[in-house]
Formats: structure tokens, sequence, C-alpha cells
């Protein structure tokens, strides 16, 4: 039987800040109970050393309509995600949306520095954040989501299979990273249809999260300001697009039409009506190939 979107229960692994913040709220909006896991709570930073919590989150989550509950999780510790997973059974008997959004790995980027002279210790820390967590999340939630048909499963990256298929992501150990998510999805996918369950890569556009901002030194409420730096920022959209791409996933009964498929925010505004927070439907993807990959001035006319 298909949930109303208000009956489902959720997960967004890596829910403190950015996408996964967006993605929480969204399906609060929808009505959802969200569980929101991350490393940093109001007693306790990771080492992103970010004012953003899990908490913070969580009652975001239900300011929107849901339901937040904040759990303190390292998603590469086996014992704190089966823990995670016999808790979200024990409280709620189900598990229909698993968004693996953990990431991390911002702080280890070196961009264009090649593999010989890249700091392995941090290269290697960023594939087990942005791979073996997943797998570890997928490992323990998945038993509990086929229980019902109509799971799905979103694994979280940057960049279309098609982009990033045909453009070097800047780094050995990010290019890697980004493109092995969006395999894990399809891997999934193949796993999952025997089951009536979904799993698909979806990705975000220029993301405005809480650290991009930081770094062009504004805020959401100027944000505009960060175009005479890089007018292509214009493109740029905020995180709670993604998330009602995920909460239309997550809400439409023929999701398993795009199982093992690599989506993106702006592709999915196109395919469901939806917009962003300004009503409009930034194309980051179509805008980066057309427009900033091919050196043409920063024009948005037609792309958002």
């Amino acid at each position: 039987m298909t949930l109303r979107p208000e009956d489902k229960v959720a997960l967004v692994a890596g829910g403190t800040r950015g996408a996964g913040r967006g993605i929480a709220v969204e399906l609060g909006a929808a009505g959802a109970t969200v569980y929101v896991t991350g490393r940093t709570t109001r007693e306790r930073r990771s080492e992103y050393d970010r004012p953003e919590t899990i908490e913070e989150t969580a009652e975001l989550v239900d300011r929107a309509g849901g339901r937040g509950i904040a759990v303190r999780v390292d998603h590469l510790a086996s014992d704190q995600v089966r823990a995670l997973v016999r808790r979200i059974e024990d409280e709620q008997g189900r598990l229909d949306v698993l968004v693996n959004d953990v990431w991390g790995g911002e702080r280890l980027i070196e961009w264009n520095v090649p593999v010989w002279e890249y700091s392995l210790d941090g290269g290697l820390r960023m594939l087990r954040l942005a791979i073996d967590t997943h797998i570890i999340t997928s490992h323990f939630a998945l038993p509990l989501l086929i229980q019902n048909e109509g799971g799905l499963v979103v694994e979280m990256t940057d960049g279309t299979a098609e982009y990033n298929a045909e453009n070097y992501r800047v780094s050995l150990f990010y290019d890697l990273a980004k493109a092995s998510v969006i395999r894990m999805a399809w891997a999934q996918a193949k796993e999952l249809v025997a089951h009536g369950c979904t799993a698909v890569a979806l990705t975000p556009g220029w993301l405005r999260s809480e650290m991009m901002l930081d770094a062009f030194g504004v805020g959401e409420s100027n944000w505009r300001d960060a175009l005479a730096a890089q007018p292509h920022f214009a493109i740029s959209e905020t995180p709670r697009y993604v998330g009602r791409a995920v909460a239309h996933l997550a809400a439409d009964p023929e999701v398993g039409r795009f199982n093992g498929r690599s989506l993106s925010s702006g592709g999915l505004a196109k395919e469901y009506g939806f917009t962003d927070l300004d009503g409009s439907q930034p194309d980051a993807w179509r805008y980066l190939v057309e427009v900033q990959d091919a050196g043409r001035p920063a024009d948005t006319t037609g792309y958002r």
C-alpha cells in the first residue's frame, strides 16, 4: 500500500546542515517523521567546528509541520548505526525513506593537486566519509526499509552521472567519491527492485549551503553580493530546493520509474513543477555545460 506523505518515516543521515538540512525540513513540511543524524550537537562539535547542530535541524522540521528527532551518530561506527536503526524500528516500526547525505569532506579537499602530491591520509579519509558511511548506513537500514513496498533510498552526491563522466572534478579523491555514490545508487537499485523499493542518486546544483555562503562572506538575505566575485553564482540554489525534490520523490507512487537513475534538483523541478524558495527553477547542470564551462558570460536567462 502506498503511504501518504504525512505517514512516512524518514532517516536523513547527515542532516546537520546544507542539503541534508534542506531535505529534512522539506520532508517535515510534507508531514513526515524525520530522524536527523550527524556528529555536531549543542554539546559537542565535529572536526568541522561549525555552529549548526542536529537539534537545530530537528526543530526546523517541527516548525515546518513534521516531527524531527535528532540522534547523534557517527556513520563510520557500525555499532552506532545499528543502534540507530533498532531505535527507529522500536519507535516507528518502519522506515520509508533513507537519505544518505553523509559527507564531511570539505576541509580535506585539495583542488588541482595531483594524486602523488595530495595528502594520502586526507584523501583516504575523504573516501571513507563519502563512501563507507553510505554503505554502512544502507547495510543496517535497508532490512527495515524493504519490509514494506514503496521504500525510497536517495544517495546524495555532487554532479549527474552524465556530467561526471565527461568532467574531471578537480581532484582524484573528490572525483572518485562523487562518482562512486552514483554507482552505489545504481547497484542498490538492482538489489531493491525485487522488494518494490527504489534507489536513486540525486545532486543539487550550486548549493547555497551555510559553508558556501560563509566562503563568499554573505548570508542568504544578501547572497547576490557574491556575484561581483563570482558572477556564475547567480545560478545557485537554496538547500530547500533539493529538499523539495526529495519530498516529491517520496510522495510519488510511481517513483520506481526512476530506479537506478542519476537525478538533479533542476531536472526534478521540471518533472514535478516545484520551485526554489524565490519561485525560480534553477537548472544548474545544464547551465554549467552550456554557459560556465563553455566560457560564456554569466547569464541565467532560460536557466532559472
